[in-house]
């Protein structure tokens, strides 16, 4: 472990700037994205957060609790977030000799050996790079853990003097870190964990380096352990424990942008949301065993009759299969429907996940039969659709019916309420930006 650092690599507002990046005007302007349906806000540029606007804030309530202010907001549009952050990513992977992605926004570098170089002008020049390629700007935290590192990424973020990059490397600055460092704001310290230890009056991560080793151990758990272990400077948290392990279940589910009362509605987005779970286990290499829907009232409208209900189906042959998985889901979803009802949220569960190939078939299956040909035609979609763009090829049940088309088939955007989405402009052949 000798003269290894870790890097911390955080986009700064990632959504906010995945928008910037493509509307450079709105550089220095109030900017929100919003949730699903336009709901609320989830993502924040720094003069949004300057001017109290508060994550989770009803999209609706801005115009009347920030009056005469200007404020652009933007649907979210993930898509455009997860190609943009996978550029960013691939950028990143080719300047370090080893890389591991953590999550949308996040990745830690292994900097082994790298000690003769001046680590703080590679973060520095490292974010110049990005910046110039993507117009996305980044925050680098440098330390000898991964934890110390996050805590890094956090200070290149707040204070501008450290020109994006962080670097602690000697024990003088990691105890003035810690001793600035609140303990909520610590990687691995929940909410019930702070609670916890500001009773025994533990305010920053400096407060809780200093308890006793044996002390944590006997009042949390391992996991607050290794966390107190790497605020001291072991580096301890295991690669796989950052990573993208795999899922043990996988699930999709939305707020409808109406209330509805058909089956035959509810069924497409039902159908959507099962078509998405297929596609996530596709992509970490899983099938699964068992396939779940619930469907629910507005329990917020109390005038209103409410129900709710949870229906599974079992699958002879564990599988990943968008066909498979769709019609799993509507079974499950007929038995749970009940007429009369205005439903407001539908959700698809799979379960029982196991590796795709270890699969036990079973003879009476009709699907066992027909797996290698419906493996086949979920590869070509799956290509189809990452070369032109989401949901470009989907299965006839998943297409919506505008409203007065006489059965037209409507995309699936359609479905969500996305009024203020900006253009797929780096995955969608029609909104490549034209150049005038």
């Amino acid at each position: 472990m000798e003269g290894r650092y870790w890097v911390l690599v955080d986009v700064d507002n990632c959504y906010v700037s995945c928008e910037r990046s493509f509307r450079p005007d709105l550089n220095g302007k109030v900017v929100v994205v919003l949730s699903n349906n336009d709901g609320c806000v989830v993502a924040r540029s720094n003069e949004a957060k300057k001017l109290g606007i508060k994550e989770g804030t009803p999209f609706f309530q801005l115009a009347q609790l920030f009056p005469g202010k200007e404020i652009y907001a933007f649907s979210s549009n993930y898509e455009l977030y997860a190609d943009m952050t996978r550029r960013l990513m691939n950028i990143v992977r080719a300047h370090c000799p080893e890389f591991h992605r953590y999550s949308i926004d996040e990745g830690f570098c292994v900097l082994d050996g790298m000690d003769h170089m001046d680590l703080k002008t590679w973060g520095e020049n490292l974010h110049k790079t990005i910046l110039r390629g993507l117009g996305m700007p980044v925050s680098i935290g440098i330390a000898r853990t991964k934890t110390l590192a996050k805590m890094a990424s956090k200070f290149a973020k707040r204070y501008p003097g450290y020109h994006h990059c962080c670097m602690i490397d000697t024990d003088e600055k990691r105890l003035k870190a810690l001793s600035l460092f609140p303990i909520g704001d610590v990687w691995g310290i929940g909410r019930r964990w702070e609670y916890k230890l500001q009773q025994y009056q533990v305010q920053t991560a400096l407060d809780f380096a200093k308890m006793s080793r044996s002390f944590v151990r006997s009042s949390f758990n391992v996991f607050a352990e290794r966390t107190w272990m790497e605020l001291n400077g072991q580096d301890c948290i295991p690669i796989d424990d950052m990573e993208h392990v795999t899922k043990k279940s996988v699930c999709t589910s939305r707020s409808f942008p109406n209330m509805l009362t058909e089956m035959n509605d509810i069924r497409t987005h039902v159908a959507n949301y099962a078509a998405r779970c297929a596609a996530k286990l596709r992509q970490q290499h899983s099938v699964a065993g068992f396939v779940s829907v619930f469907i629910d009232t507005n329990h917020f409208r109390e005038d209103l009759p409410q129900y709710g209900m949870y229906k599974t189906k079992r699958l002879l042959t564990p599988s990943n299969s968008t066909q498979t998985i769709v019609d799993a889901a509507i079974d499950c979803l007929k038995r749970a429907y009940i007429a009369g009802f205005q439903y407001k949220r539908a959700g698809v569960l799979v379960m029982d996940l196991c590796p795709d190939n270890a699969i036990q078939t079973n003879l009476i299956d009709f699907h066992a039969a027909n797996y290698a040909k419906m493996r086949k035609v979920d590869e070509a979609i799956d290509k189809i659709n990452r070369i032109q763009g989401k949901e470009t090829v989907v299965l006839g049940s998943q297409q919506y019916t505008k409203k007065g088309g006489k059965g037209k088939a409507g995309h699936f955007a359609d479905a969500i309420k996305r009024d203020l989405k900006s253009p797929c402009y780096t995955t969608r052949w029609s909104d490549i930006i034209k150049v005038k």
